[in-house]
């Protein structure tokens, strides 16, 4: 029923704009509201306490019913024409702030479509920061489970951050809210209109990726805009965690400590700069047309976005040379914060894979020697090392079940590698055929690929434990 709500957003741009698609929205408005009220009835009676499995099922149904709903406006629209496979990608995209399309037309649609599938990203980006920084750590997986014990990113609960999810999510919203406003003034002082500007800070801060241009950010040719979109690509990967505390000190100096005091955003800061450097200098080499200012101005954003795994596009990466294809591959694995809009591995797992291979090198060198895997001052508890092994295990598995899915669907077995990687860490851009868009993917492989999207944005355990028998004996 709040979701049929919605629908009046963008049916109100319809009506602002006259260029149609506002009866695609009202008649979306009246099925999902009906849907809603006959769900509602069917159960409003029973009141039972809830429990952690029922934790799982409730989030999985959420993005799955969400995303399946997302899908009837790109049904009914009498602009698109495209399959039920493609709307449904198209949505699943949206939601899990992937930023893959199957759309070739964007700058012929209406007003009103466009700014639905911005809508998409930004609801899924609240949505993403919610499920990770209040509910998965409640239900004991996530990026932030890392954090339980007396590890840094506990300062959620010692900053006295009320534990009620409903109060954690009052203060994401509002946080979140704040950063996508001044997202969009950025944007309006750079040169875009109050339309591309609103719709660009929702999918930038959700790192979601959609544009309303089919040239994505390229169309608007500006260096100011490609380092504000940089700029907050970067706050969306930050954990979000870390803004709330240090909004609440603001302007108190600890507002700039906060973000230092934390191990990882401070493996987050020196990867991306390292990433951006490299990348950039690469550019300002490769080709003997940009200059070293534009190679930098581009490169950040072309590196940032392939890193928060947000979806926008500076280069097509099948042009740009091997070296630097590979480097946006790995720095899309890796991701952003936990607690954070991006997706991928995650820089925490990263760092604490990283304390430990240096500390399984120190044991060869000392094999009696004590020394424990630490994040600041903190000990990172044993459970949560077998946890982030675990993920990266079930990570593999996954991903090579989606290759081989892909490839039954009919798609070549590099095209296949890179539409898993694109949709499994929620980037958007993949290599080979799905390097612009998945409109000539075949229709059956969608649905493979939502199904990665949403393993992904879930962190597969939480999407994974549905389907284990066990989960559903009493």
């Amino acid at each position: 029923m709040g979701f049929s709500g919605v629908m009046l957003i963008p049916a109100s741009v319809a009506l602002i704009y006259g260029d149609g698609g506002g009866k695609t929205f009202m008649e979306s408005f009246a099925i999902f509201l009906a849907l809603g009220v006959t769900l509602w009835w069917l159960c409003h009676n029973h009141k039972e306490q809830l429990r952690a499995r029922d934790g799982f099922l409730i989030v999985v149904a959420f993005w799955v019913v969400m995303g399946l709903l997302g899908a009837v406006p790109f049904l009914l629209s009498e602009h698109l024409h495209i399959s039920v496979n493609s709307a449904i990608f198209e949505s699943f995209s949206g939601f899990t702030t992937t930023g893959a399309t199957v759309l070739t037309n964007l700058d012929s649609l209406p007003h009103a479509i466009l700014f639905y599938r911005q809508l998409t990203n930004w609801f899924g980006g609240m949505g993403v920061i919610v499920l990770m920084v209040a509910v998965l750590p409640l239900l004991g997986v996530g990026g932030n489970q890392i954090y339980h014990a007396e590890s840094s990113g506990v300062e959620m609960k010692n900053d006295k951050l009320r534990p009620r999810i409903s109060e954690v999510a009052k203060l994401l919203w509002l946080c979140y809210f704040f950063f996508t406003a001044l997202c969009a003034i950025s944007y309006w002082l750079a040169g875009m209109n109050w339309f591309d500007a609103i719709s660009h800070s929702f999918a930038t801060l959700s790192n979601g990726g959609f544009s309303t241009h089919n040239a994505s950010l390229p169309y608007f040719n500006s260096s100011a805009i490609y380092v504000i979109s940089a700029i907050f690509m970067l706050v969306g990967g930050c954990n979000f965690n870390l803004h709330i505390i240090a909004l609440s000190h603001f302007p108190h100096k600890t507002t700039l400590t906060t973000y230092w005091k934390d191990p990882e955003f401070r493996f987050f800061v020196f990867l991306q700069a390292a990433f951006i450097i490299i990348f950039s200098l690469g550019l300002y080499i490769h080709f003997n047309n940009i200059s070293l200012t534009q190679a930098f101005v581009k490169g950040s954003a072309q590196v940032t976005t392939m890193s928060m795994n947000c979806g926008y596009s500076v280069y097509n990466i099948d042009d740009l040379p091997p070296f630097l294809s590979m480097l946006l591959v790995f720095a899309c694995l890796l991701g952003g914060c936990a607690g954070s809009t991006s997706g991928g591995l995650k820089m925490i797992r990263a760092l604490v894979l990283w304390l430990q291979g240096k500390r399984e090198l120190l044991m060869l060198i000392h094999p009696n020697i004590i020394h424990p895997v630490k994040l600041g001052d903190n000990v990172v508890p044993r459970r949560a090392l077998e946890n982030i092994w675990a993920f990266l295990i079930v990570y593999i598995l996954v991903f090579w079940l989606c290759v081989f899915g892909a490839i039954a669907c009919g798609m070549g077995g590099f095209d296949a590698i890179g539409a898993v990687i694109s949709t499994i860490t929620n980037t958007g851009p993949g290599l080979g055929s799905t390097s612009e868009n998945f409109s000539s993917v075949p229709d059956a492989s969608k649905l493979v690929f939502s199904f990665a999207m949403v393993a992904g944005r879930l962190e597969f355990f939480s999407l994974l434990v549905v389907f284990m028998p066990a989960f559903w004996k009493k």
